[in-house]
């Protein structure tokens, strides 16, 4: 089994805009990229910083000016797809907001998802994955030691799935001499290729993080059709050196294990 479990609905890119489409027609290609790259299903996590609902919980002119967007319209086209057997799943990539997790999860808590993808981009409204961002006034150590922090937080707060890029600082190859790795218990991690495209060029996470074996998926946080399983040949054979035989499936925020495609 494969699965590509993180990617953003967008017709393409002009010049270095996407844009963004959460109509069924904008489903059709995912699905055909998927196909011609033997990836078994695919799990839609728009950001969810993008929906008008959960407006009131963003201060950033970055997520304001992407807060556009109707829950509704996104949820029915990926639930509609369903219905008529493809093989999609529905989920959110659900930013940490900090004391306000639990009014995030409130305005998703209707919704049928399938899996909910947690991630932290920012912090005290500073970017991890911008610079100067979190890295201005921060040493190396302090950048992880924070992250990190959000992100057990994030795991512990039972309102997320799986952990998406789980250890996303090392974007731009910067690493403390030593990294702790917070206890992430009762989530999945994603195996992502994304990484292999950024300045650092490596597969998230580190094996380290892996060491414990806890359940993982694999994606490649597809922000166009055409990137839709890049890569995961690699993460398949990451996931193996790191000893695994299965890859987490999910429905209705429960995970089951399958075989490893």
């Amino acid at each position: 089994m494969i699965v590509d479990y993180h990617m953003h609905l967008r017709r393409g890119r002009v010049g270095k805009s996407e844009e963004v489409d959460h109509t069924p027609y904008a489903l059709v290609p995912y699905l055909e990229t998927a196909g011609e790259r033997g990836v078994d299903e695919i799990g839609f996590t728009e950001h969810v910083y993008y929906f008008t609902a959960t407006r009131a919980l963003w201060p950033l002119p970055y997520q304001l000016e992407r807060c556009l967007y109707d829950l509704e319209t996104y949820v029915e086209a990926v639930v509609d797809a369903k219905q008529q057997g493809l093989p999609v799943k529905l989920g959110m990539e659900v930013d940490w907001v900090g004391e306000r997790q639990d009014e995030l999860a409130a305005v998703l808590d209707p919704y049928p998802w399938d899996y909910l993808l947690g991630s932290v981009h920012w912090i005290d409204g500073l970017g991890v994955d911008q610079e100067p961002g979190l890295w201005a006034d921060r040493s190396v150590d302090e950048v992880w030691a924070a992250y990190f922090a959000a992100l057990g937080q994030l795991a512990a707060s039972g309102h997320v799935d799986v952990l998406a890029h789980p250890d996303l600082p090392k974007i731009f190859g910067k690493r403390p001499a030593a990294i702790e790795y917070p206890p992430l218990d009762g989530v999945a991690l994603e195996i992502s290729t994304a990484g292999l495209h950024k300045p650092v060029g490596e597969i998230y996470p580190d094996q380290p993080m892996l060491a414990d074996h806890p359940p993982i998926t694999l994606a490649s946080d597809a922000h166009v059709p055409q990137d839709v399983g890049r890569d995961l040949d690699r993460a398949v054979e990451y996931a193996r050196a790191a000893g695994y035989d299965t890859v987490t499936v999910f429905q209705d925020r429960r995970g089951r294990q399958e075989p490893l495609g």
